[in-house]
């Protein structure tokens, strides 16, 4: 059995359609999800058989329908603390899976029959959760207090999930009472020497386990012996590490089981056949538990490591396995996060020559730092190997620059058959993949294409063509300089929304406008500026900061001059992308309110008369040329909300698709993020995603639930202009947002 408090996947709110409940369940494999209110309460579920049943007794199939018309609200429910005795009943029953709420009703754990694994205080582990590291500081305190608690500082700054240590006591531990027997064997008269200089007292211990809490990280702690297991027990330990000397050790082993606690084992020493008892005396007893692979050799040697291993260990037991390691460096633990370990210890010291065996195997605080650091990247980077391969969005990027085309040798003109010698492969990959090369052969052009002009899918299964659209709210296309009256033709745009390139700026407006253009219009700043400067108006650094604010007074000069030739529009909108982007992660919570500022005085320092600033809401992980990074300002709706009502002349671009991918990351309602920045919205990007950097995929394709949001959005924000911002959409004459036209248009008639 599985609790887990990572409930986001397996949840859908009531207000949610029929279509997202689906995309749910398809995605979580759980074949059920949970219905709760906005505040998390639980309201009932919905599984496979619900569906089923709601399908054979409606009368009209509608998938849009609301979750609360379709969900079973007699779900059965336990609540929170509840023994595991009453939810087995239930998985007895056929359920597998099982809600956990508290006194109010609101859920908030989920037991999986079907998976292991188990929670250390707040932290899961199993095999879908981050490894769990723990930082051994063991013995290497060398008997001092405050190093013990410097190492617990070194540990914290490394962000592992727990530092451990160890408690003896030596008069019922060792043979004559711990006394150190000049007749022993070199080796035990070593290991008992280093034990009487360097131990601390239980107290001691005690205190240091209070200070690590203090600062924030979990203490645990391996009992040596029964002794010391009660007072660790007294204590109140959450979890207990067994050494590898005491896999076999079955009195101690149950003692530890018996207090209900999970428990983590090393199995350096064992043989396959005593990992396999050990194993078998710990499933009889039903205990949590997780094994870790290691070699009880100070320092390891590499060919001894046997890594491999993890795998079979992990075949042989059924269990979570994990790595505990001896060898010197951090490649071998974390290497092991590619086999499945579930849990990575190491050793912590300050200094590796320091007297005892476990100082040589240590690592030092910047290198436990590293280590860390590079296990998260490699769990981000594993991903799953239960979906087919997508192309990811950095890739598709790449793709438009890298990959190769089907281009046009010569003028082809309509209705002319195309034959193979009409067609080369070239270089971008903007238009049709040179795979689809036998299926264009012998279509028949329903468009004139120029010589050097890129194929497209359309010109095999036919053009979605332009024509009028009819909208309640002012609607428009993004358009460059170049091919605005191209796109304009032969339909009834209400706007422009001009979408500035660093080149741009350069441009002489005569050289493209004359006279009085009889539409309206907009403009998108540059995110990209010249010499790769990215807009960012709370920059830290002072030059690079001024830079930016010249370079947007320079956008709002553009736009004001544009304004000249579109006179029927008045304080144009200008979408920005104000900063607060970092390539290395989030920043810290306590740092974004004087970012904010900064951007509210840079705003404030700039000319803005005769236009109207509309900052674009912004996803968690945005694509900027360079690649991706994180994004901190901007992606919240309450602090979007708390900006303007501070600075209320500067308003809101909502990007669907963005504030779609942060819903995603951060489990937010969307149809709530809308409701709550609705007041503040002056232009619309509107634009499907898929997950937490899917940006602008074709609508109807992502997770935006479309007939909701334009309902909403009728409420609330009828008179605000949009665009469909689809990505790559100014393709063949601007295929892309017809289609999306189509589609929203079709959402609206209903």
């Amino acid at each position: 059995m599985l609790l887990t408090k990572k409930i986001q996947q397996y949840i859908c709110f009531s207000e949610s359609s029929l279509i997202d409940v689906l995309k749910k369940i398809n995605e979580n494999k759980a074949r059920v999800i949970f219905v709760v209110s906005e505040h998390g309460k639980l309201l009932g579920s919905i599984s496979d058989g619900d569906i089923r049943r709601w399908l054979t007794e409606t009368k009209e199939l509608d998938l849009n329908v609301l979750a609360k018309a379709v969900m079973n609200s007699n779900v059965q429910k336990l609540y929170v603390g509840v023994d595991e005795t009453v939810v087995d009943k239930l998985f007895h029953a056929g359920i597998d899976c099982v809600p956990l709420v508290d006194e109010g009703e609101h859920l908030i754990q989920l037991a999986f029959q079907k998976k292991s694994g188990f929670f250390v205080k707040n932290r899961e582990i199993s095999e879908s959760s981050p490894s769990f590291i723990i930082a051994e500081i063991g013995n290497n305190h060398q008997g001092d207090i405050n190093l013990a608690k410097e190492l617990v500082d070194h540990a914290v700054a490394a962000d592992v999930d727990c530092v451990k240590f160890q408690m003896r006591n030596m008069k019922n531990l060792y043979k004559d009472s711990g006394k150190n027997d000049i007749s022993a064997d070199l080796g035990a008269q070593y290991t008992l020497d280093l034990l009487s200089k360097f131990q601390l007292s239980n107290d001691e211990l005690i205190e240091v386990f209070d200070y690590a809490k203090f600062k924030g990280v979990l203490p645990l702690c391996t009992p040596w012996d029964i002794e010391s297991l009660k007072t660790l027990e007294n204590y109140g330990m959450a979890a207990y590490k067994v050494a590898s000397a005491d896999f076999t050790n079955f009195e101690l082993l149950e003692a530890i089981t018996n207090t209900g606690k999970p428990f983590f084992c090393s199995t350096g020493m064992s043989s396959e056949a005593e990992i396999k008892e050990t194993v078998a005396f710990l499933r009889g007893l039903g205990a949590n538990f997780v094994l870790l692979h290691c070699n009880s050799t100070y320092p390891t040697p590499f060919k001894d490591v046997n890594l491999k291993y993890i795998t079979r260990l992990k075949e042989i037991t059924g269990a979570l396995v994990g790595y505990s390691g001896h060898e010197r460096g951090i490649c071998v633990p974390i290497a092991s996060i590619a086999l499945g370990a579930t849990v990575i210890e190491k050793h912590l010291t300050i200094d590796t020559s320091l007297e005892g065996t476990d100082h040589k195997v240590s690592l030092l605080p910047s290198e436990l730092k590293e280590m860390v650091k590079q296990i998260r990247q490699v769990e981000e980077g594993l991903g799953s190997d239960e979906k087919p391969r997508e192309i990811t969005q950095g890739e598709l990027l790449n793709r438009e620059n890298l990959a190769k085309s089907l281009v046009a040798v010569r003028d082809v003109n309509l209705g002319e058959i195309i034959t193979r010698d009409m067609v080369e492969i070239k270089s971008p990959g903007q238009g049709l993949q040179p795979n689809r090369l036998n299926d264009l052969i012998g279509k028949k052009a329903d468009r004139n294409i120029p010589r050097g002009g890129f194929f497209y899918m359309s010109d095999i299964i036919g053009r979605i063509k332009k024509r009028d659209y009819q909208f309640n709210r002012p609607f428009g296309v993004p358009v460059r300089y170049h091919d605005f009256r191209q796109i304009l033709e032969g339909t009834n745009l209400d706007f422009v929304e001009f979408h500035l390139s660093y080149n741009d700026m350069k441009v002489d407006l005569k050289d493209h406008f004359s006279g009085v253009e009889n539409i309206g219009f907009a403009v998108h700043s540059p995110e990209l500026f010249a010499n790769d400067h990215i807009l960012d108006l709370c920059s830290d650094d002072p030059e690079y900061l001024a830079k930016s604010k010249v370079l947007l007074q320079e956008v709002v000069d553009i736009t004001r001059n544009l304004n000249q030739f579109f006179p029927d529009t008045k304080d144009p909108v200008i979408v920005v992308n104000a900063g607060g982007w970092n390539p290395n992660g989030f920043i810290d919570e306590k740092l974004k309110a004087g970012k904010y500022q900064l951007i509210s005085d840079a705003l404030n320092s700039l000319d803005l008369e005769g236009v109207t600033i509309a900052i674009q809401t912004m996803p968690p992980f945005p694509w900027h040329f360079g690649g991706q990074s994180y994004h901190n300002l901007f992606v919240c709706a309450d602090e979007i909300v708390e900006f303007c009502k501070k600075n209320p002349k500067i308003k809101i671009c909502l990007d669907i698709s963005h504030s779609m991918m942060s819903c995603n990351y951060y489990g937010w309602d969307l149809i709530k993020f809308v409701e709550k920045v609705a007041q503040y919205n002056v232009h619309l990007h509107i634009v499907d995603a898929k997950g937490i950097d899917g940006e602008g995929i074709e609508i109807g394709k992502g997770d935006v639930n479309f007939p909701a949001l334009m309902t909403l959005l009728d409420k609330e924000n009828k008179e605000v202009q949009f665009i469909p911002e689809v990505w790559q959409g100014h393709k063949n004459g601007g295929e892309g947002f017809w289609a999306a036209l189509e589609f929203l248009e079709s959402i609206n008639s209903k």
